[in-house]
């Protein structure tokens, strides 16, 4: 029993491994793990857990981007080596297949929601705030949705980007501000100057003469249509009068 209690004391005096504890956390999924991925969209550090990845960002250094981790999402985080089944992911997510699983732990509901509807805007589209907000049964709340997706902690993957202001305009981006929107949305293969042409002119949807229906501009079920079937709406009313209905892929107004 003596020294049973002599080799205690002296265990106790063992100094643990430098990160052995966050290691352990992150084994058991009490905190995360995060590296840096080389992408398209340059060097992204993404961190991760048992329960999917839980936060995206372009950040300066890994010193900054776990001081961000830890004030905006309040967990352990620890460096780990990239595991190369996620970079094969990450890939394929910035190509349009989508493979990743999310954590969105901390997050209302109501912003949930709203990344999770977000997940759906294929590469190479947009849509509008207040779309986001009619799809996920708040049809008010453009402003919530707005505010929701400036605070998503998984930019790139849960594309933000992908949604613009009501009038078209691309809007603002908390990935990195304006500019990095039209980098990554020009990146997809969306027409800006176009989308931008269309705001300014007050147009919204685009019809076609062939099949009489209305869609989103940058909908693939009209991307190939040819220029002298195209027509431009400025709204759903005028839409409807001259006798487009909606399309049932990209639902730019309630689907009948």
């Amino acid at each position: 029993m003596i020294a049973l209690t002599t080799d205690l004391k002296r265990l106790g005096d063992v100094k643990a491994p430098a990160g052995f504890a966050d290691r352990v956390l992150a084994q058991v999924g009490v905190s995360d793990s995060y590296a840096r991925f080389e992408t398209v969209l340059g060097d992204v550090y993404v961190a991760w857990n048992r329960q999917g990845v839980s936060a995206a960002a372009r950040s300066a250094s890994a010193e900054e981007f776990e001081a961000w981790f830890r004030k905006d999402v309040g967990r352990p985080l620890s460096r780990a080596v990239a595991p190369r089944e996620l970079a094969a992911k990450i890939q394929d997510e910035l190509n349009g297949k989508r493979r990743m699983r999310f954590d969105l732990r901390g997050l209302t509901p109501f912003s949930q929601a709203v990344l999770r509807k977000t997940r759906e805007i294929p590469r190479g589209e947009v849509r509008p705030y207040g779309w986001v907000a009619r799809e996920i049964g708040h049809p008010a709340a453009v402003r919530a949705v707005g505010t929701a997706l400036a605070h998503n902690p998984i930019p790139y993957f849960i594309p933000c980007h992908r949604v613009v202001r009501t009038d078209g305009k691309i809007g603002n981006y908390g990935g990195g501000g304006p500019e990095a929107k039209r980098a990554i949305l020009t990146l997809e293969g969306v027409r800006l100057k176009r989308l931008q042409e269309m705001a300014s002119s007050g147009y919204r949807y685009q019809g076609m003469k062939s099949t009489k229906i209305f869609c989103f501009p940058t909908c693939y079920t009209g991307r190939h249509a040819l220029e002298k079937n195209i027509v431009w709406l400025r709204d759903e009313a005028s839409a409807r009068a001259a006798g487009f209905r909606p399309c049932k892929v990209c639902r730019p107004a309630v689907v009948a």
